[in-house]
């Protein structure tokens, strides 16, 4: 079965981080959406990059989705972290044992919801002081059971490819690191 998941978007929201990942998915056969939490389609990204969203979040069920991520950004994490309906569904989700990335600043928002209790993560420096509960690795990406994190802008590929590996295993990972060129950096 197609892994479903679920990025979401707000106004600020840092531009690589969610579009890089939403394209290695897609090229790993992901079943991947852009969901807008702002009541409009159009999301503007933190650089004034502005995208159309595959979904609002209000039309969205949430029932059957494997993941759900949050890119970084300013205001972009800020609005994640204080939209309740998101809120909701992150801690559901949680609490069913589900996926969960958040790169940059965004894993402030698990923080917050008290989701990353007891859990190893990272983010962009000067936000570890808001992962509550949480042991900050400073590494590129960080993985702790059913939860990923990544640093900021330059962890988005390894972010992605930890994301693309999780949800498809590691032959359709490398396959597309091989596609994209991107063990040609390393």
């Amino acid at each position: 079965m197609t892994p479903k998941v679920y990025i979401f978007l707000a106004n600020g929201f840092e531009t690589t981080e969610a579009l890089t990942v939403l394209d290695v998915l897609k090229r790993g056969k992901v079943d991947v959406k852009t969901v807008s939490i702002t009541g409009e389609e159009w999301v503007t990204s933190s650089h004034n990059v502005t995208v159309k969203a595959d979904e609002l979040f209000e039309n969205t069920c949430f029932d059957n989705v494997d993941m759900l991520l949050l890119p970084g950004g300013l205001p972009g994490s800020t609005h994640l972290k204080e939209h309740r309906g998101l809120a909701n569904v992150l801690l559901k989700h949680a609490e069913q044992g589900k996926k969960i990335g958040a790169i940059c600043a965004a894993p402030m928002v698990l923080g917050a919801l008290n989701i990353l209790n007891g859990c190893k993560a990272t983010c962009y420096p000067g936000f570890n002081n808001e992962l509550k509960g949480a042991e900050y690795t400073a590494q590129l990406v960080t993985t702790h059971n059913n939860i990923v994190t990544g640093k900021g802008p330059a962890a988005t590929f390894a972010y992605a490819f930890t994301i693309l590996e999780m949800l498809q295993g590691a032959e359709i990972a490398n396959q597309v690191k091989g596609d994209m060129l991107y063990n040609e950096l390393f």
